[in-house]
């Protein structure tokens, strides 16, 4: 008897142990929008804009745990391209929502334009190279399809070379019209240019974002070696979402979203205020804004780095900074015109420097389609660099 109740003692508090494994998230997420709401009702901006990051970042974690099992139920690249997609999307409305204090205080514009590369700037350096860093640690080096990389960071100078045009012009005599109306036209290219791509990721060439039979024969030679074998997490798992089929996850996403957005309003209404009472700079207050947004990615991407699924990581890294200029631009300018603010793409050269510069690390460390900690570590040197110059830029 007494066996059977200790026994029952270790399995209740292993239940509770899962409980809090999986769904901590959601309720620190929803705790923090509620007590950012009171503390903005309430004048308190400081903590509310504290509240609201957490919230923002909770939940989007929470986003990203039932993307991830949409993700698994389909093959490459469709299962990260949901993941990024979620996280893109609360991405646009984070610094939409920001971009709607520029009515009221049109210097927010500059940080909204910081964010749009600022997002490029952590997902490419410290979701990549954290990932990367925490993988070789562990793996010593781990291999990946070098068609990802080299597509990927293609498309990438392509599109920084898009955006240096408006930035171009805003060092030439052409007035602010001539910059706006560039704008447009640069945000409509890299809207079509998206499309082109789009099918050529899930119709002409799929298998440039799949994992190569040598990544994978490589990943098998390993763990022969070692003698490990992997663990199914579903095996102990009972997380709701699993249940549920993919249209209920994707009505859990949107729920989820919503309530992010309610969060975001404060993020912006009450760190606008801050960012301006404590002059912390434009180049900064993007960098906040992206590593918020993106956060949920670092942990999906650090959990695939350890579990030595590294093609998944480079397709999360790179494909949301491919998103995350390609769509957040031109749905941003759409979306700041439909609100009567007029916002171009004549980027600084700090901003612009930093994005071709990180192009060109991130094509250098992954050309070879493998990777290893030192690598990683190189990213995050150069991220640490980019924070300091933009907090006295």
């Amino acid at each position: 008897m007494e066996t059977d109740s200790q026994n029952g003692n270790l399995e209740h508090s292993s239940n509770w142990k899962y409980y809090v494994e999986d769904y901590w998230d959601i309720v620190v997420g929803i705790i923090a929008v509620i007590t950012a709401l009171f503390m903005h009702k309430t004048g308190q901006g400081a903590m509310a804009t504290v509240f609201a990051a957490i919230g923002i970042a909770s939940l989007s974690l929470t986003v990203s745990e039932v993307a991830e099992i949409l993700s698994e139920r389909l093959v490459e690249p469709y299962g990260s391209m949901v993941l990024t997609f979620s996280a893109v999307i609360v991405e646009i409305i984070l610094l939409y929502i920001i971009l709607l204090e520029a009515v009221h205080t049109p210097a927010v514009i500059e940080t909204v334009k910081g964010g749009i590369i600022s997002a490029v700037i952590v997902d490419m350096n410290v979701l990549l190279g954290l990932a990367v860093f925490i993988g070789g640690l562990k793996y010593t080096e781990q291999e990946h399809n070098k068609e990802t990389s080299s597509t990927y960071t293609t498309i990438l100078f392509v599109t920084a070379l898009a955006l240096l045009v408006p930035s171009l012009l805003r060092e030439s005599e052409h007035g602010r019209a001539a910059i706006h109306e560039t704008s447009f036209i640069i945000a409509t290219v890299l809207m079509a240019f998206y499309i082109i791509i789009f099918v050529f990721q899930t119709r002409t060439h799929t298998h440039f974002f799949q994992a190569t039979a040598k990544s994978r024969l490589f990943r098998l030679k390993r763990k022969l070696k070692e003698g490990n074998h992997e663990i199914d997490e579903n095996e102990h798992s009972d997380y709701i979402f699993e249940s549920f089929n993919n249209i209920g996850n994707f009505a859990v996403i949107l729920a989820l979203i919503a309530i992010i957005a309610i969060s975001a309003e404060v993020f912006a209404t009450d760190g606008v205020k801050l960012a301006k009472d404590y002059g912390i700079s434009a180049g900064l207050s993007g960098l906040i804004i992206a590593i918020v947004a993106v956060t949920p990615e670092i942990f999906t991407a650090i959990k695939a780095a350890r579990n030595d699924q590294i093609q998944r990581v480079v397709n999360i890294a790179m494909g949301a900074s491919v998103v995350s200029i390609l769509l957040t631009v031109p749905i941003l300018l759409a979306l700041a015109y439909l609100s009567d603010i007029k916002l171009m793409l004549d980027f600084n050269p700090l901003q612009v420097g930093a994005l071709i510069m990180t192009i060109i690390l991130a094509w250098k460390s992954t050309e070879e389609g493998h990777t290893n900690y030192f690598e990683g570590l190189s990213h995050l040197m150069f991220f640490v660099c980019y924070a300091i110059i933009a907090a006295y830029y």
